[in-house]
């Protein structure tokens, strides 16, 4: 199989560089929120992502999908979970901390898997990956095909009003539908488990 047709996680845990940038270009954002979200303050996240990639590049070689819904999605958030804690558990943290709630807020929150900040990361990263890779393949088809793609895939708008909209057949937006979300599927193959 041509290499740049496998998916952004066969080619990362192969070593590719471009892959790995990609990968990092792509999570970055997702993980910086995520921090944010922590009230992490704007002056220590590189260092967190930094780390957090760091396990990443070391981790992913070895990561075995399981097959189960969310499998990397769930390893990711556990690396970047960890890390988490460990940056609010560090005692320059604590000390930095001492008198206010911040630390153990976001142990409480990081903690509870039913918290609006892991609810934030489940809830989030389908979508935004999603969004993330269907950016980098707008370039492979004609505006047309990617529009068609959006509005009947994305948005749920009917084939036949789309063909009307953007003046093809409805046989040419069903193609679109299926040659943009069939180059997806494989480059967001053990990323994503479902595509619309």
């Amino acid at each position: 199989m041509d290499a740049t047709r496998q998916s952004l996680l066969v080619r990362a845990r192969g070593g590719d560089e471009g892959a790995w940038r990609d990968l990092c270009d792509l999570y970055r954002p997702l993980i910086v929120n995520w921090l944010r979200r922590q009230a992490v303050p704007p002056g220590d996240i590189d260092d967190v992502v930094q780390e957090i990639f760091i396990a990443v590049v070391q981790g992913l070689p070895s990561f075995e999908h399981t097959g189960r819904y969310g499998a990397f999605r769930a390893w990711l958030r556990t690396i970047a979970y960890n890390h988490s804690c460990d940056y609010w558990k560090s005692p320059a943290r604590r000390s930095e901390a001492a008198g206010t709630d911040d630390a153990a807020a976001a142990l409480g929150l990081l903690e509870d898997p039913n918290s609006p900040l892991n609810r934030y990361w489940d809830d989030e990263h389908d979508r935004y990956v999603l969004h993330c890779l269907l950016e980098m393949v707008e370039t492979e088809f004609e505006p047309a095909t990617v529009r068609a793609f959006r509005l009947v895939a994305l948005e749920g708008a009917s084939s036949t009003d789309i063909a009307a909209q953007l003046d093809l057949s409805v046989a040419a937006v069903y193609a679109a539908r299926s040659r943009v979300l069939r180059r997806l599927r494989t480059l967001a193959e053990g990323l994503l488990d479902e595509l619309p």
